[in-house]
């Protein structure tokens, strides 16, 4: 054995398969793409979506989407050292607070925020929300609190009072009376 006989053998890369050319190369006749279907036709490529005959993942999906944002609320709010724009004694509604450009829409309605410190005391409030900071820092200051219903509240309330039946409901009420 002499060193050019063995760098002889050594090639660059595999012989590739010639596809259908006879029973003796082990890739004749059907040249590996098996016996029928489309695969085994010319011109046949795969197509991005194709998942063998199972529905694909671009028509199982829904074309529509949706989600419940359309239904949110969304709150205009005024935090306390806003209504410091009020006189004592007051009486503070989310149309006056639209008036006097404290809000720019009353959208779902209005919900006051505890930042800043309120100066003025004994405000009458009358608003959708009031967070707990400002529900204490308004009782502090001896202001009175009327929560007015917002726009969609009472179709919740419908809709808690419609859900109080089924076997849940009664079975979730079993277990609170338990613990």
């Amino acid at each position: 054995m002499n060193l050019h006989e063995i760098n002889a053998k050594v090639q660059p890369k595999a012989n590739e398969h010639r596809l259908g050319r006879g029973p003796g190369s082990g890739w004749g006749k059907t040249a590996g793409r098996g016996m029928n279907g489309a695969q085994s036709r010319s011109g046949w490529k795969t197509k991005l979506h194709f998942e063998g005959g199972q529905m694909p993942v671009i028509r199982r999906i829904a074309k529509r989407g949706f989600n419940n944002k359309r239904f949110g609320k969304v709150f205009a709010f005024i935090n306390l050292s806003d209504l410091n724009a009020f006189e004592d004694g007051a009486t503070v509604t989310p149309e006056l607070c639209l008036k006097l450009g404290l809000i720019p829409k009353v959208r779902s309605g209005l919900k006051v925020l505890g930042q800043g410190t309120l100066e003025r005391s004994s405000l009458a409030i009358q608003a959708h929300r009031v967070s707990k900071t400002a529900r204490e820092a308004l009782e502090a200051k001896g202001c009175s609190i009327k929560l007015i219903p917002a726009q969609g509240d009472e179709a919740k309330s419908q809709w808690r009072d419609k859900r109080g039946q089924g076997k849940k409901t009664v079975r979730r009420k079993a277990a609170q009376k338990k613990g």
